[in-house]
């Protein structure tokens, strides 16, 4: 069987040799605790120091150069050379590896014994003094080396590391553990939502909360979790946006809000989708949707210049270039990219007959509005690498933004994409009350209409807000799990998620 001296043992093991390693490292354990030696019984170690601090405060040591300095470190071993009386390991923390170097006649004969018996991925403590060795590596010479947390299951190996996505999704805790760039895309991830609050914050814009759960399923597309309140002994769902409680703010004289909000919908899973996500919503009054892009555009540069340092970002095998953003009417990008101009189309007939002759599918409701979104998913999208803005959408697919006054077949939207990828949704919102009023209804009746057992309702105390008035607002709301993917060049979103929704291996 594996020899438990090795560094690591590969993920492909058995069930029986994953037994047998297990049984192995419990004896090892059982055998601590009747000789007193616990390591679970320990609460603390006084850490002073970091892999990375260390690093760069004696990177001045020159080959077989003592510092003199002594630190005390605490972390997991991730590798081990023993050589009679001196060996050789690596010492994982928070901030990355070190070697650590272990003689006989330094720790004494009983410590140096209980080190040869520990096990890679073991939980120690180690003082010492901080020097460069010859061969040039800068080390820590233990003086004290301490059991922490005895692990009881074997680390993959070193070289192959933990390859299989879906373990990688399922044990995030390994993933981490053997994959240190997988730790740097979510220190990254964090990194990012700083930026992004440290920008809205810098603008005049309030963090705030809302109701994850809410009363009843409003008429949008997405469709919700549900759950029941025992206490109140009524059905509820969770949201599927944070969008209608946040213009209530604006209302109540709050001009610029936003929420960082898990969202959840109950739709299916694929690279770019999780049935709960992360989102950025937000809104200011006395702007609209150009206010909105200008902030966009403004917002996009500056986290990317601190998270990344660059403007020009790689991401799956493009050089996406942040620093300039076209921008298109949903009109002009078809026109562009199909050779159709729907501005000289007439009629929903006329709309029907282009798309019959260009092979685009029909929506359920054809017309001209909404075959011209049709011809945009299949002409243009994924045509749109470079950041580009597309607006002035079609009414028909933009129940919450205002009719352009010019053309009130259009709406004041945007959406914003890269790498033919929509990243966010912005509106110059819609305040007029009789008119958002009918749009609700008609949403619903249509939901109900294609799925008559659904619970679809008019959000009618949203109405009632806007009867008090709200200002001319525009809004924007963008998924932080896909600007972490663009910003870390991850091809999909459950290797952005620390813990993805799986379906359970049983």
């Amino acid at each position: 069987m594996a020899n438990e001296n090795m560094a690591a043992v590969t993920e492909e093991l058995t069930e029986a040799q994953r037994s047998e390693l297990l049984q192995i490292r419990m004896d090892k354990l059982n055998n601590l605790k009747a000789e007193g030696n616990d390591p679970f019984v320990i609460t603390k170690y006084p850490q002073d120091s970091y892999s990375g601090d260390v690093k760069e405060k004696f990177g001045y040591l020159e080959a077989e150069q003592e510092s003199g300095e002594y630190v005390c470190m605490a972390g997991r071993m991730m590798s081990k050379r023993v050589m009679g009386k001196a060996s050789f390991a690596h010492l994982r923390d928070d901030q990355g590896d070190l070697q650590i170097y272990v003689r006989r006649d330094v720790l004494g004969d009983e410590a140096y014994a209980a080190f040869k018996k520990m096990d890679i991925g073991d939980v120690i403590g180690i003082k010492g003094e901080v020097f460069r060795t010859r061969m040039g590596e800068l080390s820590v010479r233990c003086t004290e080396l301490v059991l922490l947390a005895k692990s009881l299951l074997p680390l993959p190996e070193k070289f192959h590391g933990l390859k299989d996505t879906d373990t990688r999704y399922r044990q995030r805790y390994v993933d981490l553990i053997v994959n240190p760039e997988v730790k740097e895309t979510f220190v990254k991830r964090s990194r990012i939502l700083q930026s992004v609050r440290r920008y809205l914050d810098s603008k005049g814009f309030l963090e705030v909360d809302t109701p994850i759960l809410t009363p009843f399923e409003i008429g949008a597309s997405a469709r919700p979790f549900t759950t029941h309140h025992n206490t109140l002994d009524m059905d509820m769902v969770l949201r599927i946006e944070t969008e209608l409680y946040l213009k209530r703010l604006i209302v109540g004289g709050m001009d610029r809000v936003y929420e960082v909000g898990r969202i959840f919908r109950n739709e299916g899973m694929d690279t770019k989708h999780n049935p709960e996500f992360t989102s950025v919503e937000l809104y200011q009054a006395y702007t609209d949707y150009y206010g909105m892009m200008d902030l966009v555009e403004e917002m996009m540069k500056q986290v990317a210049s601190e998270v990344c340092g660059s403007l020009v970002i790689p991401y799956q095998g493009h050089e996406i270039d942040l620093s300039h953003w076209e921008r298109l009417t949903m009109v002009e990008a078809v026109k562009k990219y199909s050779g159709v101009d729907f501005a000289a189309v007439s009629s929903d007939e006329e709309a029907v007959k282009l798309a019959k002759e260009h092979h685009v599918e029909l929506p359920e409701v054809p017309t001209k509005g909404a075959i011209l979104a049709e011809f945009f998913d299949a002409f243009v999208e994924e045509n749109l690498i470079q950041p580009t803005f597309i607006y002035d959408y079609p009414v028909e697919i933009s129940p919450l933004a205002k009719r352009k006054p010019e053309d009130p077949a259009f709406t004041e939207r945007f959406e914003y994409f890269i790498n033919a990828t929509e990243f966010g949704n912005a509106f110059s919102e819609l305040n007029d009350p009789v008119d958002q009023k009918g749009r609700f209804e008609k949403q619903v009746a249509d939901r109900k209409a294609l799925d008559p057992d659904c619970k679809a309702q008019v959000d009618y105390d949203y109405v009632t807000a806007l009867e008090y008035g709200m200002p001319p607002t525009g809004g924007l709301g963008f998924g932080v799990d896909r600007l972490v993917m663009l910003l870390t060049d991850s091809a999909s979103i459950r290797d952005v998620l620390l813990f993805p929704t799986m379906k359970p291996l049983d």
